[in-house]
């Protein structure tokens, strides 16, 4: 015998009722928040790439921290030859042209 063949309308407290009712849910990977995310950070890497800009990586904090040392560079920041992008100011860009660096 079913469930519903005891009572055809729910009732309240009862446990077989509420299972009935229960719906699944996939959580985060039904949700496309993550993916567009993603998307918006490799975006933004290959927009930084497309301009000579070498990240030190493709998550978002990177790669912003990378167009700003280009601003104060006054030329694109490349991660692979050059200090880290939160060390690059008035000052370090001084000293870098005076080493022959930039």
């Amino acid at each position: 015998m079913k469930h519903w063949e005891h009572h055809p309308e729910p009732i309240e407290g009862c446990f077989g009722c509420k299972g009935l009712g229960l719906q699944m849910n996939s959580g985060d990977a039904g949700r496309d928040i993550p993916d567009k995310k993603w998307n918006s950070e490799l975006q933004a890497y290959r927009d930084a790439r497309s301009q000579g800009i070498q990240p030190a990586g493709t998550r978002m904090k990177d790669i912003i921290a990378a167009h700003k040392a280009s601003e104060t560079l006054g030329k694109a920041y490349n991660s692979e030859t050059m200090p880290k992008a939160a060390n690059i100011n008035k000052k370090s860009v001084e000293v870098l042209k005076e080493i022959g660096q930039i």
